[in-house]
């Protein structure tokens, strides 16, 4: 796929809404897709969206063992709620044995402590559950508005790990519009999420940026 077609696609699907915009990609993919959570506030939107469109597309999350208990109980709400076929990856790493080899979690300014957190705890097991999925299709939360690196994407993008097309349906929702479909749908949200991978919300931890091998 070249940068035109992602020009071509994104300039056709800058106004269509975000449901629409995910029948178009699983029509792309013929329905291999994946859907990514970490059940961070918002994230009840795109898993509303999706399983309004394909009730049992398979939503991955990766659970490094540091949530919060309110983030637990919000998971297994809204997989009950909304019916989710939620595929859990846990790292290698049991929390207990990180804390034991590598100590307390690392703070905002311990750049090698996050990424060998995030190595550990989130893309590992975030690799491996991809591989097993093999998805030519990734929808995720993302949005324009989150921090700077995500602002210079767009609703489709090609992932350079794992040679799937990225799509983001809610790329261009603000807060405002996240927080009416959240009222429209009574839907749950959650305040309390922390990623111990990012330290602050300028940091991306990994996912979306290349840290893997490009897949062949």
């Amino acid at each position: 796929m070249t940068p035109d077609q992602f020009a071509s696609w994104n300039a056709e699907l800058r106004f269509k809404s975000p449901a629409d915009i995910i029948s178009w990609a699983l029509a792309q993919a013929d329905a291999r897709a994946v859907v990514t959570t970490n059940f961070r506030p918002y994230e009840a939107v795109l898993l509303h969206l999706c399983v309004q469109v394909w009730p049992e597309i398979p939503v991955l999350w990766v659970d490094h063992g540091y949530n919060r208990p309110a983030t637990y109980r919000h998971a297994e709400a809204l997989r009950e709620r909304l019916g989710l076929n939620l595929r859990v990856l846990a790292p290698s790493l049991t929390a207990a044995r990180r804390d034991a080899l590598y100590g307390p979690l690392p703070v905002a300014d311990d750049e090698p402590g996050l990424e060998r957190f995030s190595a550990l705890m989130k893309l590992e097991p975030f690799a491996r559950g991809m591989k097993e999925l093999a998805p030519r299709l990734w929808f995720t939360a993302l949005r324009k508005v989150q921090n700077p690196h995500r602002a210079g994407l767009d609703i489709v993008s090609p992932d350079p790990n794992f040679g799937t097309l990225k799509v983001s349906p809610v790329f261009h929702w603000s807060d405002g519009e996240m927080e009416d479909y959240l009222a429209a749908h009574n839907l749950p949200n959650e305040w309390d999420y922390h990623d111990p991978a990012k330290a602050d919300e300028k940091r991306e931890c990994g996912l979306h940026t290349r840290w893997v091998p490009a897949a062949a």
